[in-house]
């Protein structure tokens, strides 16, 4: 890996700092003041989304001529950190969004562009979705079971999905299932992707999970019975929907690290202001050791996580290889994360069990980032590979 960063710059160019500057007035002004009432009621943020896409924010990395900013994807990492500081259920319903619009962007057909891209950055779709996992194959798509059959003029969808964000809500989801035959099975070969629009006929959408953390962003099973879907609908190539897929996780993978650089900066700040304001013992905690040793730890984990976020975003930015350090990120980053703001919590004390206070919820909002987008386990499987090689 010698010589990969010759070239990167750590000042913000003028389009940055203007991303970055935009996301964190609005992250402020609008968001933060509704987070804490989006995880209670669980309540998807749709109004806050619509805002989101008047910025440009939910097509940072797209093309401006399909409606997107064009910013780049060091812009798009910048602004999840923003958004994610205010609220991390936002925020992933913010990262899923660009990632289709991306995917859609790099795979689709001028006609697939056209339709669905310019509705996801304008906002009129208020999400887009992303069905790539199942009930019994999660860290191993090629394990899906969904398959789609030909017909005459299209295709015939049947099977389930499940942890799908924003699935209730997105106006476009892509579907990932098996083109090949039980009797002629190709492994990750026999897997393409389609393009599924809210309402299809065939499609039903699940209940709402009730889940530990971002209880303000929508998490639904998916099933499809019969669902037909015309022949336009299939994106890219057919069998080549898991190196879709794979693209598609290498970019959402520096967006999930930049949710945690988000999230735990927000807890870390919220230690800080506390340690400051809290006495004991006749002072400040502050000016207690063992305090000052969390702060000073937790800064160092967040700066690093930063810097690693920012290089695999960069790399992409540049068309590099970016698989590795995008693992390295999502994986440093999201434990990290969790250490952060387990520290911040710690530091409350028992005003930071109760949901009073944002860092109980930065707490169960982070733990996630472990999980999604691959787990550690996998992102560690990454790594590993690209050094052995």
């Amino acid at each position: 890996m010698e010589g990969r960063l010759d070239a990167m710059d750590l000042e913000l160019s003028e389009t940055q700092q203007l991303i970055v500057r935009s996301a964190r007035d609005f992250a402020q002004r609008e968001i933060a003041p509704k987070a804490a009432a989006l995880d209670r009621e669980e309540r998807f943020p749709g109004e806050l989304v619509k805002g989101l896409a008047e910025l440009g924010l939910m097509g940072v990395n797209v093309p401006a001529a399909l409606g997107g900013s064009e910013a780049g994807a060091v812009a798009y990492a910048l602004a999840m950190m923003e958004i994610s500081r205010a609220c991390a259920s936002t925020a992933v319903t913010m990262a899923v969004t660009n990632m289709v619009a991306e995917v859609i962007t790099e795979f689709g057909t001028p006609e697939q562009r056209e339709r669905h891209v310019p509705k996801i950055t304008a906002g009129e779709y208020q999400a887009g979705a992303f069905a790539l996992s199942e009930p019994q194959a999660g860290s191993d798509p090629a394990g899906m079971t969904t398959a789609a059959a030909r017909t005459d003029g299209g295709w015939v969808l049947n099977g389930e999905k499940q942890w799908i964000t924003s699935g209730a809500y997105a106006g476009v989801m892509i579907v990932w299932a098996r083109t090949d035959t039980p009797q002629d099975r190709r492994g990750a070969r026999g897997i393409s992707a389609f393009l599924v629009e809210q309402g299809t006929p065939g499609l039903r959408i699940g209940r709402a999970e009730d889940k530990l953390g971002l209880r303000g962003s929508n998490t639904v099973a998916l099933s499809f019975e019969d669902c037909r879907l015309p022949d336009g609908a299939l994106l890219g190539q057919e069998g080549q929907g898991f190196r879709v897929a794979m693209v598609a996780l290498d970019g959402g993978r520096i967006g999930v690290a930049s949710q945690a650089v988000g999230i735990s900066t927000a807890a870390l700040e919220a230690a800080v202001a506390y340690a400051r304001d809290r006495k004991q013992f006749g002072q400040a905690i502050a000016e207690f050791q063992a305090i000052q040793w969390m702060i000073a730890d937790s800064r160092t984990e967040l700066d690093a996580a930063r810097l690693l976020a920012l290089r695999a975003a960069w790399l992409k930015e540049q068309r590099r290889p970016f698989s590795a350090e995008a693992a390295m990120a999502k994986l440093f980053a999201s434990e990290a994360a969790w250490r952060i703001c387990d520290r911040a919590v710690q530091i409350h004390g028992a005003y930071g069990y109760v949901k009073d206070l944002a860092v109980e919820r930065h707490l169960r909002d982070v733990r996630v980032t472990r999980i999604y987008e691959g787990t550690s386990e996998v992102q560690r499987m990454v790594i590993a590979r690209a050094a052995l090689r």
